[in-house]
């Protein structure tokens, strides 16, 4: 069987588990200084039904050797650090190290409602390039040497869950992993972390359909804030699923006690501080 009459036969398969879907129109011209689409009075292109789906997926390529994105006037693009195992965040320790999440979504444990959607999914992520096993690894990169590169780069810490955001309180670092928010002790300078993580508090998982959480800390470092994204795209895989996802939470930091802090987020990731305000971003 050819490769296009396989992807054919899956993608007729998902039209009849998922009905009908909407394939995107040409857009017309710009409109009153607008794209369509956007604007107050956006104007939309009508929808067109199709028994095969349109799926365009990017295909990962990496960038040729010796090239690198053109900078503005006046700046420079460099590599800072190559031959990472899919990294996914950073985050400076005070002292200027850069820590390193080396991650991917962790192995399910249990299965999807739709077996062949889940398959045709995986099929996607592989040729966008994040169809890989997990490093669960972070990774300190230090310095700048002589080409601009990190001077060192060694591993930080290991046999973490699908590691995503990272926060420094006092001398506890706070790591998210996919199923829970977990510490272990650091001083500055620490090139290795050797402890065994402590559990502060479980974060919503399973399917782990948006399986990143971010954390980040209060002003006062009293407080947790983790992201939990949504475990579907619209509830497919039953609402019993979604409890306590799509959302922000709030910890205490010393007891771990948690309460959702805003909800109705399709997959917030990005936390931030707000400098005048100390809104949470």
């Amino acid at each position: 069987m050819n490769k296009h009459l396989r992807l054919s036969l899956i993608t007729l398969a998902i039209a009849a588990t998922s009905g009908c879907a909407v394939a995107q129109a040409p857009a017309p011209a710009p409109t009153q200084g607008y794209a369509v689409g956007f604007g107050p009075n956006p104007q939309l292109p009508a929808q067109e039904k199709n028994l095969i789906p349109t799926v365009n997926i990017a295909s990962a390529v990496g960038w040729p050797s010796g090239a690198k994105p053109t900078a503005a006037a006046g700046m420079n693009v460099a590599a800072y650090a190559t031959g990472l195992d899919h990294p996914r965040w950073l985050y400076m320790l005070p002292n200027g190290d850069i820590l390193v999440a080396e991650t991917n979504k962790p192995p399910k444990e249990e299965k999807e409602k739709h077996q062949i959607k889940a398959a045709v999914m995986g099929i996607a992520m592989k040729k966008a390039g994040a169809g890989v096993e997990s490093p669960n690894r972070i990774t300190l990169l230090r310095g700048i040497g002589a080409n601009g590169m990190a001077a060192t780069k060694t591993v930080f810490m290991e046999g973490l869950n699908s590691p995503f955001g990272m926060t420094l309180v006092g001398n506890e670092l706070f790591i998210a992993n996919a199923d829970a928010i977990v510490k272990v002790p650091y001083k500055t300078g620490d090139t290795k972390i050797t402890a065994k993580p402590v559990k502060v508090a479980d974060l919503p998982a399973g399917l782990n359909h948006h399986w990143t959480k971010n954390v980040i800390a209060s002003k006062d470092g009293k407080f947790l804030y983790a992201t939990v994204g949504s475990n579907s795209n619209v509830g497919e895989n039953g609402m019993d699923k979604e409890e306590g996802r799509a959302a922000i939470w709030q910890f205490d930091r010393a007891t771990g006690k948690g309460k959702i802090f805003a909800s109705g987020l399709r997959n917030p990731n990005g936390l931030a501080w707000n400098p005048q305000s100390g809104m949470l971003w």
